[in-house]
C-alpha cells in the first residue's frame, strides 16, 4: 500500500515505514502529525484518485528530527562592476517516519 501526499509544496510518494525529509512543521519531536492532503492511494491494487484530494484519507507519520541542512552558498557578483556578495544559507527541515496510511 502506497500513498501520494502533498506538503510544503511538495508532493511525496510514502509507504509505511518509510522517512522522509520534509519542510519544517511546527511540531516536536515524539508528536503524531497528520497529512491529510492525500492525492493518491493504492491498496493492493486499487487505485483511488483525488479530485485534487481523496476523501477520508490520512497518513499519520512521528517526528523523528528537526534540523537544517547541509550549508549552500550563495555568490552573487556583477562583472567589471566591484560588486559581489556571498551569502550562506542552512534549510530547515523535519524528519519523519510514516506509520499508518488510511484509506
Amino acid at each position: 500500500m502506497y500513498a501520494i501526499i502533498e506538503t510544503g509544496g511538495k508532493q511525496y510518494r510514502v509507504e509505511q515505514g518509510d522517512i522522509l525529509f520534509i519542510e519544517k512543521l511546527p511540531a516536536e519531536v515524539g508528536e503524531t502529525v497528520v497529512f491529510d492532503k492525500v492525492l493518491f492511494v493504492n491498496a493492493n491494487g486499487e487505485a483511488k484518485i483525488g479530485t485534487p484530494y481523496v476523501e477520508g484519507a490520512r497518513v499519520s507519520a512521528r517526528v523523528e528530527k528537526q534540523g537544517r541542512g547541509k550549508k549552500i552558498i550563495v555568490f552573487k557578483y556583477k562583472p567589471k562592476k566591484n560588486y559581489h556578495k556571498k551569502q550562506g544559507h542552512r534549510q530547515p527541515y523535519t524528519r519523519v517516519r510514516i506509520e499508518a496510511i488510511e484509506a
